[in-house]
């Protein structure tokens, strides 16, 4: 009988640390007129998102605002550049289910005004991530992670947040090595 509950104890154990173990990359990504790209079909910062996935197996949560960022590249920035200063928070759409179960949330992010898109302040707002392992990165054109690191532990003070990435839109496509080596250097992948 000993053995039996022993046994279902390190069972237990076993589950819940396997569940911690799970990752997830939240991103908001943007498609269109992009500066120093172009019109692109798949966003800069997606292509780091699926690089990671594709590294770790991790999950994945597309953050959609409900508003479109549909319009050409002085357009959106003066969009973003009104929301931020508003503190606007725009919706977005779905919701991750059981964000409980994962131990590792990468989070990525073009880089508008020296920080996050707003959108991605609406879902800060909304999941509780302290206590997490937290991996920010973000796509730009000159200001690396600019305030995303220093933001996200304003957001969540008792997280464990990690070394960012940053890698230049222009270059996000070719970028799958260097995600390899930064995941590698945070312990992440072997």
């Amino acid at each position: 009988m000993k053995k039996i509950i022993t046994l279902a104890a390190l069972l237990l154990t076993a589950l819940s640390v396997s569940a911690q173990d799970k990752s997830l990359v939240v991103y908001f990504s943007h498609t269109g007129e992009n500066y120093n790209v172009g019109n692109i079909k798949i966003g800069n910062t997606k292509r780091i998102a699926d690089f990671i996935t594709e590294l770790t197996g991790a999950d994945q949560f597309e953050v959609v605002a409900e508003k479109s960022y549909d319009y050409d590249y002085t357009t959106v920035t003066q969009i973003a550049k009104e929301e931020q200063q508003k503190g606007e928070l725009p919706a977005f759409k779905g919701e991750v289910k059981d964000i409980d179960q994962y131990g590792v949330i990468y989070i990525g992010t073009p880089i508008w005004w020296g920080t996050y898109p707003q959108v991605m302040f609406t879902f800060f707002s909304q999941y509780d991530l302290n206590g997490k392992t937290l991996v920010p990165f973000a796509t730009h054109e000159g200001s690396g992670l600019g305030r995303t690191v220093s933001d996200l532990k304003i957001a969540y003070p008792k997280a464990d947040v990690k070394t960012g990435l940053a890698i230049q839109g222009s270059k996000a496509a070719s970028s799958r090595k260097s995600v390899e080596n930064w995941l590698k250097k945070l312990n992440l992948i072997k």
